[in-house]
Parts: structure tokens; C-alpha cells; sequence
């Protein structure tokens, strides 16, 4: 039985009750908001998700397996007539905003790269109520992020480098002057 990526993310809040469901859509709205709006990610190969660990990498020479040895039929060579054949109608390999999407998801952020996102982002979104709402959700510092960030790649929604360690989200900044003494609101000219 397959489980959806909600589905796996309510059992993630059951199994670990320290951070709330919306922690979670948060840090998932501030990595896009890191790609888009920050332009923030490297194009790096990230290591296969645990579904993936057992295909062959790509490029590896596979080794025929006795279905792909056999040869056909004589009644399978031959070709159907010309009003036999249907083309099958040819759609876009991907809509344009996919296509956008998907390269975004094979962009990398670091974990400091993400932990500054995520104090613009909260700023943006909260205001000098940043702090507060965060802790709301049982994140405290930093660190908070990297145990959600390694929870969802434990569960398949996030992928990793060889090099990203959980360490890289410890005391990036601290959360009072990081998300309060940092706050300012800016007025236009004029106004």
C-alpha cells in the first residue's frame, strides 16, 4: 500500500510530535521561496531517495535478462497494414511551469542557505510575530530546521548531497536577533 506525501507527513507528526504539520508546509514554502524569489541553489547531483538506492545508476550497463534475449516469434516480426497502425497522439513532454518546477527541485540549498530563506521568508510572512508563530511549532532555533529538513529526507521528501550534514543548520543565527531585532518596516517616500 502506497502512502501519499500528506499521508507520510501526518505519521512523521505522529511519530515525532516536537513539530506541527505546518512546520512542515512552512519550510516547504520556504525552500520554493528560496528558489524563486532568492534565487538561491546549485545545480548538484543529490544521492537517490531510498526507493531508488537498489535501481543501477544510470549509464550502468544492464546485463540482459533472459526476456530481453529471446527472439520474437515470426508472427510478432511481421508488420500490421498501413490502416492497422494508429499513431498515438502526441502530447508535450511537460507544461512549461513543470518543466520550471522540476528544475527548481534538482536545484540544491545548503542548510545555511535554507536557514537564511527561512528567516527572510518568516519575516515576509509574519512580521515581528515571526518568532512566536515559529515556536508554535516547536521550532526554536536553527537546529529545529535541520531535524525537520533530515525527517523529510528519512521519509523521502527531500533529497541530500553527499556533503550536507545535519550540523550545516546549527546556530546559523540566533532566533531573537535573527527574527525580532532584525524586523523593520519599511515605508515608501511619500507615504
Amino acid at each position: 500500500m502506497t502512502t501519499s506525501p500528506l499521508e507520510a507527513l501526518l505519521e512523521l507528526c505522529r511519530r515525532d510530535p516536537r513539530y506541527k504539520l505546518p512546520a512542515y508546509v512552512f519550510l516547504s514554502e520556504a525552500m520554493d521561496y528560496a528558489h524563486r524569489a532568492l534565487g538561491l541553489g546549485a545545480e548538484k547531483p543529490s544521492e537517490p531517495l531510498p526507493s531508488q538506492a537498489a535501481e543501477p545508476e544510470a549509464g550502468a550497463e544492464k546485463k540482459p535478462g533472459p526476456e530481453q534475449t529471446k527472439k520474437p516469434a515470426p508472427e510478432q516480426t511481421k508488420k500490421p497494414a498501413p490502416e492497422q497502425t494508429k499513431k498515438p497522439k502526441q502530447e508535450p513532454l511537460a507544461k512549461p511551469e513543470q518543466e520550471e518546477s522540476d528544475k527548481e527541485a534538482g536545484r540544491h540549498v545548503s542548510g545555511q542557505q535554507l536557514c537564511e530563506a527561512i528567516r527572510i521568508y518568516a519575516l515576509e510572512q509574519f512580521g515581528y510575530l515571526a518568532k512566536p508563530v515559529l515556536n508554535s511549532w516547536g521550532i526554536r532555533s536553527t537546529s529545529d530546521f535541520g531535524e525537520m529538513v533530515y525527517n523529510l529526507i528519512a521519509i523521502g521528501q527531500m533529497r541530500k548531497t553527499k556533503d550536507d550534514r545535519r550540523e550545516d543548520f546549527d546556530n546559523v543565527f540566533d532566533f531573537d536577533q535573527g527574527l525580532r531585532e532584525s524586523f523593520s518596516i519599511h515605508v515608501p517616500p511619500g507615504e
